[in-house]
């Protein structure tokens, strides 16, 4: 078969198998993204696939400088591509964009195992990065709205003794409707 056509093949391959999966994305026909790991996972990061013209005899060009990686150091990104790119070269000559995201899916612990883990918290208008040990905080109060006086007196006049909303009080007056029906009507 020919390069196009086993290009073809995989990319229909590749879309009913990631049919609805929110960490693929079909950038174009011949590049695709996946994310490993969960959004706020601090050690998830995104792979980036795109295939030269003459795929699957050749290695398909594999890119991790993505936004979403930049919090990954440079060492961790290069030991991941290698560890795919070593990936590549037992799959050569055989359709491995799965494969490679699968791959990295299963080994995305081993991966990021030297990766730090920041997390950032806010906390009023402190914002302080740390590790996982941080311990959290004594207990944070919530604050409740505070209202002026006309605020409370409106709010009051709204509502019954219980200060809920008095039976239909969003409903709509059908009178009103029925004079500015439509035109067909007169």
């Amino acid at each position: 078969m020919a390069a196009n056509e086993d290009q073809e093949m995989e990319l229909e391959a590749l879309r009913s198998i990631y049919e609805g999966d929110e960490c693929f994305k079909e950038l174009s026909p011949v590049s695709f993204q996946y994310r490993i790991g969960e959004n706020g996972d601090p050690k998830a990061f995104l792979i980036e696939i795109s295939w030269p013209e003459t795929y699957p005899q050749t290695a398909p060009n594999i890119s991790m400088n993505a936004f979403f990686n930049n919090t990954i150091s440079l060492a961790i990104k290069q030991s991941i591509l290698n560890k795919l790119m070593e990936e590549v070269e037992v799959n050569l000559g055989t359709a491995m964009t799965y494969t490679l995201f699968e791959y990295a899916k299963d080994n995305k612990e081993l991966f990021m195992e030297n990766q730090p883990v920041h997390i950032v918290t806010s906390v009023g208008n402190h914002i302080s990065i740390g590790t996982h040990e941080i311990v959290p905080s004594s207990k944070k109060r919530d604050k409740k709205e505070q209202l002026s006086k006309t605020q409370k007196r409106k709010l009051a006049d709204k509502t019954d003794y219980k200060g809920e909303l008095p039976r239909g009080w969003n409903w709509v007056d059908v009178i009103k409707l029925s004079k500015t029906g439509s035109k067909d009507d007169e």
